[in-house]
């Protein structure tokens, strides 16, 4: 089986993100810090920010990110989203709720043309989410 999972690359937060994220989704969070890979070749100062982090949900989502540390080229994603869908309207509306904590608003979360609803948001740490609730 071959699976498909956003990883996502933040500077220097990624275990607030991660979380924040955690929080929202709910399920079980694996954070592996630079401190737990010595050899990695970080600044020491680095110990603590996510060499790996890892949220699977209860429902079977995975979302990954790291930090980027100082010694490497961070550039932030453009023109990605990611996107939560479903038949469930009220649980996807709780998530659109908690990712809207501190979010810009994109496109509010409401009935879409094409039938369903459909909202976009920037989160507070400058992720683009995508939310579609199926018709």
């Amino acid at each position: 089986m071959t699976v498909l999972n956003p990883y996502i690359s933040f500077r220097d937060n990624a275990r607030e993100a991660l979380e924040f994220y955690h929080g929202v989704l709910g399920g079980s969070l694996d954070l592996m810090p630079f401190s737990s890979m010595p050899d990695m070749g970080h600044d020491p100062s680095e110990n603590d920010l996510i060499m790996h982090g890892q949220l699977t949900t209860d429902d079977g989502l995975v979302l990954m990110a790291s930090d980027t540390p100082s010694n490497m080229e961070f550039a932030a994603p453009q023109g990605i989203s990611v996107s939560l869908s479903g038949d469930d309207g009220a649980h996807l509306h709780a998530l659109w709720d908690g990712l809207a904590d501190g979010a810009t608003i994109t496109m509010p979360l409401a009935p879409a043309p094409w039938g369903g609803e459909f909202g976009m948001l920037n989160d507070r740490f400058g992720v683009s989410w995508m939310v579609s609730v199926n018709g």
